[in-house]
């Protein structure tokens, strides 16, 4: 059975100003681990949010819920300025598509 801290979005990338790689996870925004290899950066991230995961259980915090086990409804509201909605009920006019259709297709990209 996987445990609660490997159902979380990792991610590596080099840090130029570190000069090191650099283990994220979004999940714990505010942590992150730095190492010579990209392996031992991902190992040390899922440590360190093993640890802090475990530190929130035993103060009675709330751990965030893996992005992963997440489900979405697929809607949500953005707010943009009246002339981008103008431009965009326009291009969807002229393409003969749903308002809806272009800003998902714009937003896909």
């Amino acid at each position: 059975m996987a445990q609660k801290n490997d159902k979380y979005t990792y991610r590596v990338t080099w840090s130029e100003e570190d000069n090191e790689y650099v283990g994220l996870c979004a999940e714990f925004p505010g942590l992150s681990w730095l190492a010579d290899t990209p392996e031992k950066a991902l190992k040390g991230i899922r440590k360190t949010v093993a640890e802090v995961i475990s530190d929130m259980g035993e103060n009675k915090e709330t751990i965030p819920e893996p992005i992963a086990c997440k489900r979405y409804s697929g809607k949500f509201m953005v707010r943009i300025p009246p002339h981008v909605h103008r431009k965009l009920a326009i291009q969807a006019a002229e393409s003969g598509i749903s308002l809806n259709r272009i800003a998902s297709s714009k937003l896909s990209q």
